[in-house]
C-alpha cells in the first residue's frame, strides 16, 4: 500500500494576508468586535434573519451566550458586528477555529446580515473579513492536518450561497430537515437482545461523549467533541435528558439519542415538538435495529409528554444509512441546508 506523504505545515500552505482589519465604515454603518454583552442584540438579529433563512426556528439567547463564552473564542480578534447610525445591529460574524482537532482542522464562519439590509455589500465585506482572519490563523499554524473553512446556507436564502460561491467556497454537503408526526405513528421497534435503555444522566455523560466520538469518526467533517463543548451543550436549558435515550450493554454505551426542546419555536412551527440533536450507534452495533428502537422509544416518550412532532437533521450522504431509518419511522423532508467549504 502506497503511503501518503504528510502535508507541510499550514503556515507553508496558506499565505498570510497582507492586512486583516474590520471592514471600513460605509453608508453610516460602523464595525466593531463583539463582547458577551452583545448576546441579546445578536439573538434579536438572528431572529430577524431566521424569518428569511429558516422560518421554523431561531437560536436562543442561552445558545448565543454559550457560543460566545467558549474558551476557544477570541472575541476581540475573531468577531465582527455592524451597527447602523442608530446603533442597531445589522450584521454579525465569527471566526471559530474548532479546538482539539485529530484529523481535520476546521474553522467555522457563522454570521449574516439583516434581511432588510441585504444586497448592499455588507455580506461581502463581512465574508471578506472572515476569510482573511481565518487564513491569518491558518498561516500561523504548525498543524500538518488538512484544513477547511466552513459556512452554511439555507435553500430558502440562495443569495447566501451565491455570495459564498463568488468568494471561492464550493458546495460540499447537503443536510435535510425531517419531521415526523407522533399521533398514530407506528413505533413498535424492539430492542436487540442484551441491550438496556436509560435516560441521559450526568453519570453517563462522559461515556456517551466517548461513544459519540467513536460513532462519528467516519462521518463527513466530524471531529471529537471536547469535554468543554460537550458539557456546555448538555447544560443548555433546551437539553432534555428525560426525553433522551442511552443504550447500554453491561456498562458500555452502544447507542444514544439526545433530545432538545425550545418552546419559543413552537408558535412559528405551528406545533409542539422536540428536536433530536444527535443519533448514533457504535460501529459494532450497526445494522441490528438499535437506532430505530432508540428513536421509537424517544418518540413514544415525546408523545406521552403531549408533544405533536419530532424534528431532526440528517446528512444526505450519511454512511450509516440513517435516512432510511428515519423515513421508515415516518419522517419526511421539509427543508435543506448546504455546507460550503474551502479546503487547504
Amino acid at each position: 500500500m502506497t503511503e501518503v506523504a504528510p502535508l507541510p505545515p499550514l503556515r507553508e500552505r496558506v499565505p498570510a494576508p497582507r492586512e486583516v482589519r474590520l471592514p471600513d465604515s460605509v453608508g453610516g454603518v460602523t464595525w466593531r468586535p463583539a463582547t458577551i454583552d452583545d448576546a441579546p442584540a445578536i439573538t434579536e438579529l438572528l431572529e430577524a434573519m431566521s424569518r428569511r433563512d429558516h422560518p421554523d426556528w431561531s437560536e436562543s439567547l442561552a445558545e448565543i451566550v454559550d457560543e460566545l463564552d467558549h474558551s476557544w473564542i477570541d472575541l476581540p480578534n475573531d468577531s465582527a458586528l455592524a451597527l447602523d447610525a442608530d446603533g442597531a445591529l445589522v450584521a454579525w460574524g465569527l471566526v471559530i477555529e474548532m479546538p482539539e482537532p485529530e484529523s481535520l482542522l476546521r474553522i467555522i464562519l457563522p454570521g449574516g446580515v439583516h434581511p432588510e439590509r441585504r444586497g448592499r455589500g455588507l455580506g461581502r465585506r463581512l465574508l471578506d473579513w472572515q476569510r482573511a482572519r481565518a487564513e491569518q490563523r491558518l498561516s500561523r499554524s504548525d498543524s500538518i492536518l488538512p484544513a477547511w473553512l466552513l459556512s452554511y446556507a439555507a435553500d430558502l436564502s440562495p443569495e447566501h450561497g451565491r455570495l459564498l460561491e463568488r468568494s471561492g467556497f464550493e458546495p460540499s454537503r447537503y443536510f435535510t430537515t425531517l419531521v415526523a408526526a407522533l399521533e398514530g405513528a407506528d413505533l413498535d421497534r424492539p430492542l436487540p437482545e442484551g441491550v438496556r435503555v436509560e435516560p441521559m444522566s450526568a453519570e453517563l455523560s462522559e461515556a456517551v461523549r466517548h461513544a459519540k466520538n467513536a460513532t462519528f469518526a467516519d462521518h463527513w467533517g466530524s471531529q471529537p467533541a471536547t469535554v468543554e463543548g460537550w458539557s456546555s451543550m448538555l447544560a443548555l436549558p433546551s437539553a432534555r435528558p428525560d426525553l433522551s435515550r442511552i443504550a447500554l450493554v453491561d456498562d458500555e454505551v452502544v447507542g444514544f439519542v439526545l433530545t432538545e426542546i425550545n418552546e419559543d419555536d413552537w408558535e412559528r412551527q405551528g406545533f409542539t415538538g422536540c428536536y433530536i440533536g444527535l443519533v448514533g450507534t457504535v460501529r459494532e452495533w450497526r445494522g441490528r435495529g438499535l437506532a430505530s428502537a432508540l428513536l421509537a422509544d424517544v418518540m413514544r416518550a415525546a408523545r406521552d409528554a403531549g408533544l405533536e412532532r419530532v424534528v431532526l437533521d440528517v446528512d444526505a450522504e450519511n454512511p450509516t444509512g440513517a435516512l432510511g431509518v428515519y423515513t421508515r419511522l415516518g419522517f419526511t423532508a421539509t427543508s435543506r441546508d448546504v455546507s460550503y467549504r474551502v479546503a487547504y
